[in-house]
């Protein structure tokens, strides 16, 4: 079945399908609970590897995703497009808590090595079940710290994004395949706001200097370039 939908899985990797998080936190909760009930740690400990598989060599070599992008995605269609460094964040951790527990049952220690097994399952189930990703809520907490939050970003070069005037504007940092990207826009223009847009994904460099680590971000912006507020 040919596959519709704006962002390519397999190239478009700064951006992902929103739903494909959840079925892969739907099958590590499932292999975590399969571990725990037959008393088999190696099942946890090859979700594990499967994790870092993924995370090193792409979505190619991640079952999970291949079942989301191969079978699920063509019948239900592309859902919304997100950031997907937050999810890859939470697939780290849970590639890191695994693999701790597959040393501890390795050297002994089995109720600690049950212990990251059962928290594993039990986060991957609870952001399957409800879409509240800790691991996700903890890259954003880590990017708030790094500067990311309101009054982090204390000035931009309106210049340097490309503004067409120095009049008081929103500077909006987007990614053309992000769904909350373009409803932020569209709200906003809405309101009658003068936006001037950054594409991250070609803009690299003023990502990276205004500490930009989730998309969408929207900034109030007078005009000597002072922010005024964050929007988003």
């Amino acid at each position: 079945m040919k596959r519709a939908g704006t962002a390519d899985p397999y190239r478009d990797t700064d951006v992902i399908d929103a739903r494909a998080p959840r079925v892969n936190q739907t099958v590590v909760a499932l292999a975590c609970l399969g571990a725990l009930t037959s008393g088999w740690w190696g099942i946890a400990s090859v979700m594990g590897a499967q994790l870092i598989l993924g995370l090193l060599l792409g979505r190619r070599w991640c079952l999970p995703c291949l079942l989301y992008f191969e079978v699920i995605q063509p019948r239900l269609g592309e859902g919304e497009i997100e950031d997907s460094r937050p999810p890859r964040f939470a697939n780290v951790l849970g590639a890191a808590f695994l693999s701790g527990a597959t040393l501890l049952h390795l050297a002994g220690l089995h109720l600690l090595g049950w212990s990251l097994v059962a928290v594993v399952g039990a986060l991957a189930a609870l952001a399957a079940a409800t879409g509240l990703c800790v691991g996700c809520s903890l890259y954003k907490l880590n990017a708030r710290l790094r500067g990311i939050r309101p009054g982090g970003v204390r000035s931009i070069d309106l210049v340097e994004v490309g503004a067409a005037s120095m009049g008081p504007q929103v500077v909006q940092f987007t990614h053309p395949l992000c769904t909350e990207c373009r409803e932020l826009e569209s709200r906003l223009r809405a309101e009658g706001r003068d936006i001037v847009t950054v594409d991250v994904s070609k803009r690299r460099e003023l990502a990276h200097k205004y500490n930009i680590s989730v998309v969408p971000a929207a900034f109030t912006v007078s005009g000597d370039g002072s922010v005024v507020s964050r929007l988003a």
